[in-house]
């Protein structure tokens, strides 16, 4: 189980499903749009069909319980190498759940290469 902070534990049940390193738990809304948008460009684009049956297949809803946990399913936990000691990060419209260790690594990462990043990242808004 994992426990669920503040204001995240008293919503409708979520949905779980893969990302690359990781699992990304959607709020219902959220989960609703990210199908619309899968529905839409799947139906020209045969890897956006491929990403589709790969996320949608994968996910699981998660009733939240009285003290704000989730229950991962095996498979789910296993994928993404889910142990004793899970990273929660609000990451805007959803919630990541990560192996501590691979968490950590991958912030190393980023601080490593901060500029590059933000600099790329900011181009692209432009």
């Amino acid at each position: 189980r994992v426990t669920l902070q503040g204001k995240n534990k008293n919503k409708k049940a979520p949905t779980l499903t893969i990302q690359a390193d990781c699992l990304a738990l959607f709020p219902p809304a959220e989960w609703e749009k990210m199908k619309d948008h899968f529905d839409k460009a799947s139906a020209i684009d045969p890897e956006a069909g491929a990403l589709k049956r790969f996320l949608i297949s994968n996910a699981h809803e998660c009733p939240i319980d009285g003290p704000g946990r989730i229950s991962v399913p095996p498979h789910l936990r296993e994928y993404a190498g889910l142990e004793r000691e899970v990273t929660v990060a609000g990451v805007g419209t959803h919630i990541e759940l990560w192996n501590k260790a691979r968490y950590e690594e991958e912030m190393a990462k980023v601080r490593t290469d901060f500029a590059r990043i933000s600099h790329a990242f900011a181009q692209g808004q432009s």
